[in-house]
Formats: C-alpha cells, structure tokens, sequence
C-alpha cells in the first residue's frame, strides 16, 4: 500500500493549498491533487517526486510512504 504525506508536509512548511503549491513548484495542480488525497498515487512519475522532495528539501520516505502487502505465488504448487 502505498500512502502520501504530502498534506502533512504541505502543513508544516506552511503551504496553504495546492494552488500555492503547483504556483510554486510548475507541476500540474492535477498531480499535487492526486499526491494530496492519496487518488491514484502509481501515476505520479518519480521525477515529480523528486521535485517535491527537492522544494521541500525532503526524503521521498518523508512523501511518501509504502507498506508492502503479502506477496501470493500463484504458481499452481
């Protein structure tokens, strides 16, 4: 499972809205919204990623978060 923090960064960085944040970083107001309300998260490129994590001077573990759920081998064994 993977889980954006980018609300709780945007909180203690004093970044108000998504608005302000696509005004200051020039990444797609529709990218951020899906980082800030954990939609579709696997579309989101690394390199956007990276991006976030270079304006807040971050980790890309302080955006996001992953968890990883049981792997099944479905090998017919």
């Amino acid at each position: 499972m993977v889980k954006s923090k980018l609300a709780y960064i945007m909180l203690d960085k004093n970044v108000k809205s998504v608005a302000e944040l696509a005004r200051l970083t020039n990444i797609s107001r529709e990218t951020l919204t899906k980082l800030y309300n954990n939609k579709k998260l696997e579309t989101v490129s690394l390199g956007m990623l990276f991006k976030i994590c270079d304006f807040f001077n971050c980790n890309i573990q302080d955006l996001i978060e992953y968890t990883p759920e049981p792997f099944e081998n479905n090998k017919g064994e």
